[in-house]
């Protein structure tokens, strides 16, 4: 890890408390819990709303979870007891995580005495914001309270960009990039057999895959539509959320029920052939049994799930991919771009189905998002925002570890 910045003394362990909206399976969550995996810190979680899987997996790492049980966006009473337990909790650092958790989270910090804040911006797009459409009241009350914490986190240089479009100080933003274990991805023969038969794919069939949250923005009814023009394709998606009925309802009028395949949430943290005999696949064993992947999204605030793609070395077929698209295209040359309509996916799936389907090796880009190169940076932002804490503030400070 790199050195603390100057002006930390030595002492205690840093103590960081991390804030989240909520913790069921999604790109956010998930990416929180093996960041945590790598940083040499104290870190406790506190979950405003729904505790779910990853909470689960979260102890299961021994990370401490704590729900704060918040009923809704104008539970104010959420406030004073999140205010509490950051007090009695004794925090050098609160990290907060998605909008909710930022706007509680940095005003509670700053209430508790705790002078070190830094939020991460997972999910901000061009008009919506964690899949919700943009407004002004958001905005504003997002601007507000990010005056109150001493750095935000952007996931890629396009959120970036979109902070300083917002007015967030330029000198208040830093850069942080999601990232993968990336030999949990690699492509396993076994695991592709393995999935296949669970779920009863042809063993020569030609099958698309995509992973993402069942809402309207991913777009998902664009690639059944896509799938379902192409006989014998296969589709398998990996994902919850309120688009399910509507999807198997066209994947049924397009009389492709029988070549759509919902699989529900996976675990994205899961290797192998992990589940794949008797329960569902995890995700990297699921991207072993696929041939092509899908990303329709017209908005992402990065795209992990198609450097995780890459990483098990699949062409891959994207609309908007932030993690991609702000490099030079040798840095991903298994990825290619597309527009939004259904022809084109069609034409270029039909390509895919014709060629030959041999795994490509992982591209630079992959190497680049590795989880250590992320916790790195980030533990860098820590350092600083430590540093420049009021003095009142920053005389119990404690260093952050060095590396040994």
């Amino acid at each position: 890890m790199t050195a603390p910045a100057a002006g930390l003394r030595p002492g205690r362990e840093v103590r960081v408390l991390h804030v989240i909206t909520g913790l069921g399976i999604g790109g956010a969550e998930q990416q929180l819990r093996l960041m945590l995996r790598h940083l040499p810190l104290h870190s406790e979680v506190l979950t405003l709303t729904n505790p779910g899987p990853v909470a689960d997996g979260l102890r299961a790492d021994g990370i401490r979870v704590v729900h704060l049980g918040m009923t809704g966006n104008r539970d104010l009473g959420a406030l004073p007891r999140l205010t509490g337990f950051i007090r009695r909790g004794g925090y050098d650092l609160v990290h907060t995580h998605l909008y909710r958790a930022c706007v509680y989270g940095r005003l509670a910090a700053r209430l508790a005495g705790v002078r070190a804040t830094v939020a991460t911006e997972h999910s901000l797009g061009e008009a919506e914001l964690e899949g919700r459409p943009l407004t002004r009241g958001v905005r504003a009350l997002y601007l507000a309270t990010e005056r109150l914490g001493s750095a935000t986190v952007a996931v890629s240089e396009t959120v970036a960009d979109r902070l300083r479009d917002w007015g967030v100080p330029a000198a208040r933003i830093r850069v942080v990039p999601n990232g993968i274990e990336a030999a949990r991805y690699r492509y396993d023969p076994a695991a592709r057999e393995a999935v296949r038969a669970r779920l009863g794919l042809p063993v020569g069939a030609f099958v698309v895959g995509g992973v993402g949250r069942l809402v309207p923005g991913k777009r998902f009814d664009s690639l059944v539509r896509a799938v379902a023009a192409l006989p014998g394709a296969r589709l398998v998606l990996a994902g919850e959320g309120p688009e399910r009925p509507a999807l198997m309802r066209l994947a049924a009028e397009l009389g492709a029920e029988r070549r759509v395949h919902l699989l529900g949430e996976l675990d994205a943290l899961g290797g192998g052939t992990e589940g794949a005999a008797d329960g569902p696949p995890s995700v990297p064993a699921l991207l072993s049994a696929v041939d092509v992947f899908v990303s329709p999204s017209r908005e992402e605030a990065f795209g992990l799930a198609v450097v995780e793609a890459l990483a098990a070395g699949l062409p891959v077929l994207h609309v908007t991919c932030p993690a991609v698209d702000d490099l030079p295209a040798d840095q991903a040359p298994g990825a290619r771009r597309i527009g939004t309509g259904t022809e084109e996916l069609v034409a270029a799936l039909r390509a895919r189905q014709e060629a030959d389907r041999h795994r490509l090796p992982p591209p630079p880009v992959v190497h680049r998002y590795d989880i250590a190169h992320s916790a790195e940076r980030l533990l860098d932002v820590y350092a600083h925002a430590l540093a420049a804490a009021p003095a009142a503030a920053r005389t119990a400070q404690p260093a952050l570890p060095t590396e040994k």
